[in-house]
C-alpha cells in the first residue's frame, strides 16, 4: 500500500467516530449574535485532548469582545511540530454562526443523519472543518512515516462579525505564524480569491409627530426611503462592472434590516438600516465606502429637514492569490480529482472570509473543505443546512494526502 492508500484506509475506518465528533460540535450552539462561543471552545478543546492535542486556548479580553458586539470568544491552536526543514501549514475553520432562523424541518443543533447526509447549523460551515482538519492530522500522524515542518490547527469564534478577533487577534498578538494555510470550504473547487465586504449602519433622523397633523413632522421613513432607492438605483449600475476573477462576477448592494417608528399613528422620527456591500478584488475599498457615503448625502439632502448618520460596522478587504499558494493549489487539485472523479478548479468566490487575514500578513492560502459544489446545495445561513457525509469522507483525505505531500 502507498501512503496515500494508507491514510485513505485510517479514515474510512474511523469515520463513523469522525461523524460522532462533528455531532457533538453541531450540538453545543454557537448563534453570533449573541456570540457567546467560549463555551463551544472548550467543549472543542475537550474533544482534542482525548485525541492527545495538547490545546492552547486564547481567551479574547471581555472589553474587546463586548465592544464588537459579542458576548465570550477563546480561540483554540493545536500545534504538532515535526522535523525541522518543512512548512508549517495551518489548518482554520470558524465555529461561530449565524442563528439558525425558520423554516427547519430538522432540529439545528441535533446533527441529525439522514440519506448520507448530516443535517445542522454550522455542519457545511464550518464545524464540519474542523472534523475534516482534525481527522487529516490525525491520519498523518498514524501513519508513522518521517515529517518535516508542522501542523497547526486554529479554530476560531469570530467569522461572522469580520473575523478581527478571530485570525485576526492570533496574528495580531504574535500567537502564530504560520507559512501556508487552508482554510474552511468546500470540496468541489480550490479557492483562491474572494470579495471583500464593508457593512455600514445608516440613520436617518426626522421628527415624531402625530399622523393626524404629519406636516407638524418629518418623516425619516420617506427619507429612508428615498436614499434606499438611490442606492438601488448603484445596485443596477453595478452589474455593469465585471470582475476579471473566475467565479466571481460583479459587485452588489443588500440592506438586510431596516426598523424605526414607534406606533402606527406616529410619524416616524428615526429609521435605521444596515446595509452589506461586497467587493470585487478589482476594487478600491476606500472609493467604495467614499461612494456609498456621498450616495446617501446626495439623497438626504433632497429630504428638507433630515440628517444621516453612517456608521461603519466592517470593512473586509477581498482575497487577492499570493505566489506561494501554488504548492497548495497543485496539492489539492491533484488528490481531489483521484477522489472525486473529476478536475478541481482553482477560482473565486463571491464571499468575504476571514482567510484575507492570513493573507494581509503575508501567509499565502487557500480555502478548501468539506461541502457541496455551492454555498446555495449546502444551506448555509439558511434552513436545513446540511452536509453530505461522503463529500466529508472524500475531503479528510483530499487534505490528509496533501499534508502528506507538504510535510513528507
Amino acid at each position: 500500500m502507498t501512503d496515500y492508500d494508507q491514510l485513505d484506509a485510517w479514515i474510512d475506518a474511523h469515520f463513523d467516530e469522525q461523524v460522532g465528533f462533528l455531532q457533538r460540535l453541531v450540538q453545543v450552539p454557537t448563534d453570533t449574535p449573541p456570540g457567546n462561543n467560549a463555551p463551544h471552545a472548550e467543549r472543542t478543546a475537550e474533544l482534542l485532548t482525548d485525541y492527545g492535542f495538547a490545546v492552547e486556548k486564547h481567551a479574547v479580553p471581555a472589553e474587546e469582545v463586548a465592544a464588537a458586539g459579542m458576548q465570550s470568544i477563546t480561540n483554540l491552536i493545536v500545534r504538532r511540530r515535526y522535523a525541522e526543514g518543512g512548512p508549517v501549514v495551518a489548518l482554520n475553520a470558524h465555529g461561530d454562526v449565524v442563528p439558525p432562523g425558520e423554516g427547519w424541518t430538522k432540529q439545528p443543533y441535533a446533527g441529525e443523519i439522514e440519506d448520507g447526509k448530516i443535517y445542522g447549523r454550522a455542519t457545511a460551515v464550518s464545524k464540519g472543518d474542523f472534523s475534516t482538519f482534525t481527522y487529516a492530522v490525525r491520519a498523518l500522524e498514524s501513519l508513522g512515516a518521517p515529517l518535516k515542518g508542522g501542523v497547526e490547527l486554529h479554530f476560531t469564534y469570530d467569522e461572522e462579525f469580520g473575523g478581527e478577533l478571530g485570525p485576526g487577534w492570533l496574528l495580531r498578538h504574535g500567537h502564530t505564524k504560520p507559512d501556508l494555510l487552508i482554510a474552511a470550504g468546500f470540496s468541489y473547487q480550490v479557492v483562491t480569491a474572494h470579495n471583500g465586504c464593508l457593512q455600514m449602519e445608516v440613520t436617518v433622523h426626522g421628527k415624531m409627530a402625530h399622523a393626524a397633523i404629519p406636516e407638524s413632522g418629518i418623516d425619516a421613513m420617506q427619507a429612508a426611503v428615498h436614499i434606499l432607492n438611490a442606492l438601488y438605483a448603484q445596485n443596477t449600475l453595478y452589474k455593469q462592472v465585471s470582475s476579471q476573477v473566475e467565479g466571481i462576477n460583479h459587485p452588489y448592494l443588500n440592506v438586510g434590516t431596516i426598523e424605526g417608528g414607534t406606533n402606527t399613528n406616529v410619524v416616524p422620527g428615526k429609521v435605521v438600516f444596515k446595509l452589506d456591500r461586497r467587493m470585487i478584488p478589482e476594487e478600491n475599498p476606500a472609493e467604495v465606502e467614499a461612494r456609498i457615503r456621498a450616495v446617501i448625502a446626495e439623497a438626504a439632502a433632497q429630504c428638507a429637514g433630515v440628517t444621516v448618520d453612517i456608521r461603519r460596522m466592517l470593512l473586509a478587504n477581498s482575497m487577492k492569490p499570493l505566489a506561494g499558494n501554488k504548492p497548495l493549489v497543485q496539492a489539492i487539485q491533484k488528490h481531489g480529482e483521484a477522489l472525486f472523479g473529476e478536475p478541481i478548479p482553482a477560482m473565486g468566490t463571491p464571499l468575504y472570509t476571514d482567510v484575507r487575514l492570513y493573507a494581509e500578513a503575508g501567509i499565502p492560502g487557500v480555502i478548501y473543505g468539506a461541502g457541496p459544489r455551492t454555498v446555495l446545495e449546502s444551506h448555509a445561513k439558511r434552513a436545513d443546512e446540511r452536509l453530505d457525509l461522503e463529500d466529508l469522507r472524500r475531503a479528510t483525505k483530499v487534505i490528509a494526502r496533501t499534508l502528506r505531500d507538504l510535510l513528507g
